[in-house]
């Protein structure tokens, strides 16, 4: 899904984590990668309302992939979650889930489930 794009923003969130470090704040991390995404002539939106939730994701870019950035000790099921109901709500297939504060960073990929609806028939 989207590979060359993926690989791009995996790319400047790389180097975003070499730049920063890993104990910079979760804002540090969403300008530098603003920034970054300008220099790059991508198209993007930060902190973009989706839905009529109420639910805000840290970049839309291209309107192809949701960024969900995170600066904490440890990524918990309910970051997976929130990642993935961003992802139901927007209509995006692809999201990427980035934890800064990892000794190693690693973008988790995660996939839009597809929610099957069934028809009962009397």
């Amino acid at each position: 899904m989207h590979p060359e794009l993926s690989y791009q923003v995996t790319g400047i969130l790389f180097a975003i984590h070499n730049e920063i470090g890993r104990y910079g704040r979760e804002k540090q991390y969403g300008d530098t990668l603003e920034s970054k995404l300008k220099e790059n002539g991508m198209e993007y939106k930060r902190e973009h309302s989706i839905g009529n939730s109420g639910n805000v994701v840290d970049f839309l870019v291209e309107d192809k992939i949701v960024l969900e950035l995170k600066a904490k000790r440890l990524l918990v099921k309910e970051d997976y979650y929130q990642t993935q109901r961003y992802l139901q709500e927007a209509g995006i297939q692809l999201g990427l889930l980035v934890n800064f504060r990892d000794e190693y960073l690693l973008p988790r990929r995660i996939v839009r489930i597809e929610q099957e609806i069934e028809s009962k028939h009397s």
